[in-house]
């Protein structure tokens, strides 16, 4: 059986002389594993550019449930995302949202939700002509929402956030796993702003970089399968 849906390409790797896999993130029927044949090469018709990551595109595959690896029969671009690719700063934050994405999101997690936020965010971040240095971590905060562990705001303005239940206490936990005081009234900043407020975020080098951590840290405490992110060295780099 054939489908079409609409994808984010989240990985591709070479799979054998001929083919590569890839990751994809579908509104449809959620992360799929696909083999692509014939994507390099003079007669490939420039699709190899498209499974780029966080290439918005449509796909046309086989869809065999309990299968592991589809087969890829076709791919158009949906939305192109030329800001993203020609600016330094925003490949930057976008190899890293790749690789984010890409050890998080879960197998046949079909959201179609999750994929229209995501598309969104990535239009946005292609469009804007601002501010885009907190954009990974703005990203990071909605994402929360729909894995399932976005941090309840209830207390909000105490002194502690407990990493490991995520909430905000008025004593320090009992574990390790807990946000440094002085970094509460960024968090709480972060949680509350949409992309487009962005602007009104000014953080120090030391902030956004602690702020990361202490993001990355929650992640693995709630993911068990989440692991480093070899892109994180990049934007240290970056943004010193």
């Amino acid at each position: 059986m054939l489908v079409t849906t609409r994808a984010i390409i989240l990985r591709t790797v070479r799979y054998s002389d001929k083919a590569s896999a890839v990751a994809v993130f579908t509104r449809d029927f959620g992360r799929v594993s696909v083999v692509a044949y014939g994507v390099s090469g003079k007669k490939s018709g420039g699709k190899a550019a498209l499974l780029q990551p966080l290439s918005l595109v449509e796909i046309t595959m086989t869809n065999h449930p309990g299968k592991d690896l589809q087969q890829l029969r076709d791919i158009r671009s949906d939305v192109n995302l030329p800001g993203i690719s020609a600016n330094p700063v925003k490949n930057a934050i976008a190899l890293f949202v790749a690789e984010l994405l890409y050890k998080s999101l879960r197998q046949q997690q079909d959201e179609p939700s999750l994929f229209d936020f995501l598309h969104h965010a990535l239009e946005w971040l292609n469009e804007s002509e601002g501010h885009v240095a907190d954009f990974h971590l703005v990203l990071m905060c909605k994402l929360t929402r729909y894995l399932g562990f976005e941090p309840n705001t209830e207390a909000a303005g105490t002194e502690w956030f407990d990493l490991l239940n995520g909430c905000f206490v008025a004593h320090q936990p009992l574990h390790a796993h807990s946000l440094k005081p002085g970094l509460i009234p960024g968090f709480l900043n972060l949680l509350k702003c949409n992309f487009s407020e962005m602007h009104q975020l000014h953080f120090s080098r030391e902030q956004r970089n602690e702020l990361l951590a202490t993001l990355l840290e929650y992640y693995k405490l709630h993911l068990p399968e989440f692991h480093t992110l070899q892109s994180t060295s990049v934007l240290h780099e970056l943004f010193d």
